[in-house]
């Protein structure tokens, strides 16, 4: 797939110049809550107000007042393959003219489980469904069926979706319960769920050695995302995997994010481990809402309608978007990942190039094709490190950015990423203007 064009992108919309964006604001405002269906979309993080996407292609975006942009959002990961690929696009074309939805089984269904399975062999059975946060949620209940245990272990900085149990903040000490993180869930939704630092192998120690009896499961994201890119520290995860085996709980790699997109098979094929259980998404539905939950036999056979945990989704399966990520899942090649990779090291030299030439205190971290540019010293192996960035500086250089034609994500904490539609002209051009835009 080619981009949408190989000359210079022009000028963005700086805040004030972007009137069709302005006014699909105001109207969104009056009808959705901040103007938005996910708060980081918002820019609260970054001042300003956000920009409406008209259209997607390659590597670009395309807002409702016409200016184009070298986009590293990516749909929030999704478009590992660039935007709008024509063969993906065919393909969800031809599905939908067979119809939408059916309410019943598919073959599609059946390839995509056969096709997740081939690539992740820690899964015997999966369970599709719509969202990320669908995907985790049922993978707890799962866990917690098979254990008949009610605790569960999660780290400070991972995002594992809204639901009620994991919108908990870290308690008081090394292993004690979290509290509500959120307005609206109540404090018995949190009293059993422990809150830890990430990569903090002591106080993962300490849990299990309070409470192991008592844990269902441990879930984590195998390389953080969502406090921007943090990667475990050599061991930390091999020792989720072993304390989870030793104490009679289950290991839940939370791959949504990472899921084909480190590699074909995820965190867990680049760094050889099997969890108990994986939750995956974003692309392999190939940016329709598809995602899915897996792992053990024995532990997948609680799920209803073999066992006792219920689990249920109207649309879960959707022929469209087993479609889209069938086609997806398809040309996720070697040759592509290699690709990532490179594309992915030249532009870790150039951010971090570009912060040393304007004296600006960062660090750049990456894992295949995600990467962050922290305002901070570094390195960023937890959240209280991740939480010393200047954000306000930040600030500063995302508007810098989208004034110079290049999308980045709209907050210090998220991850940037790269995809296949993504040219060497576009990482030189990304690095001259991050330098331009530091320097200002």
């Amino acid at each position: 797939m080619t981009n949408a064009t190989s000359a210079p992108p022009p000028a963005a919309a700086r805040p004030g110049r972007a009137p069709a964006s302005r006014a699909l604001f105001d109207r969104a405002s009056a009808v959705l809550p901040g103007g938005v269906n996910s708060p980081v979309r918002a820019f609260r993080a970054v001042g300003g107000d956000p920009l409406f996407i008209a259209r997607a292609e390659g590597a670009r975006l395309f807002d409702a007042d016409g200016a184009e942009y070298i986009d590293y959002v990516g749909s929030w990961g999704p478009a590992i393959l660039g935007h709008a690929h024509p063969a993906v696009v065919a393909a969800v074309q031809e599905a939908a003219a067979r119809g939408l939805s059916f309410g019943a089984p598919t073959e599609l269904e059946v390839r995509f489980a056969e096709t997740l399975r081939a690539l992740y062999p820690s899964i015997d059975m999966l369970r599709c469904v719509s969202s990320g946060t669908e995907a985790t949620m049922s993978a707890i209940r799962a866990a917690r069926g098979f254990t008949g245990r009610d605790v569960l272990v999660k780290f400070e900085g991972c995002y594992h979706g809204h639901a009620d149990p994991l919108l908990v903040k870290a308690g008081s000490g090394l292993a004690t319960f979290g509290a509500p993180d959120s307005a609206g869930v109540p404090e018995g939704a949190a009293r059993n769920t422990l809150s830890l630092p990430y990569n903090d192998a002591a106080a993962l120690e300490a849990a299990f050695a309070a409470r192991g009896g008592d844990i269902a499961a441990v879930i984590l994201e195998p390389v953080v995302g969502n406090m921007g890119c943090v990667p475990p520290e050599p061991g930390f995860l091999a020792l989720v995997i072993d304390l989870c085996r030793k104490h009679g709980a289950l290991s839940i790699f939370d791959e949504v994010m990472t899921g084909c997109r480190l590699a074909r098979g995820g965190a867990q094929e680049r760094f050889g481990l099997r969890p108990d259980l994986t939750t995956l998404g974003k692309i392999v539905g190939g940016g329709m809402p598809l995602a899915a939950y897996g792992g053990r036999a024995d532990v997948m056979r609680v799920v209803s309608p073999l066992g006792p945990v219920y689990q249920a989704g109207t649309l879960s399966g959707n022929p469209v978007a087993v479609t889209a990520g069938l086609a997806t899942l398809e040309r996720l090649t070697p040759d592509l990942y290699e690709r990532l990779e490179r594309l992915g090291a030249a532009l870790e030299r150039g951010l971090r190039a570009a912060a040393e030439a304007a004296s600006v205190t960062a660090c750049v971290q990456r894992v295949g094709s995600m990467i962050t540019l922290f305002f901070t010293r570094g390195p960023v192996r937890s959240w209280a490190e991740a939480s010393t960035s200047d954000t306000k500086r930040f600030s500063a250089f995302h508007a810098g950015m989208l004034a110079r034609g290049v999308y980045w994500p709209p907050s210090q904490y998220e991850a940037a990423f790269l995809s296949g539609a993504h040219t060497e002209q576009d990482i030189e051009r990304t690095v001259a203007a991050c330098r331009e835009a530091l320097a200002a």
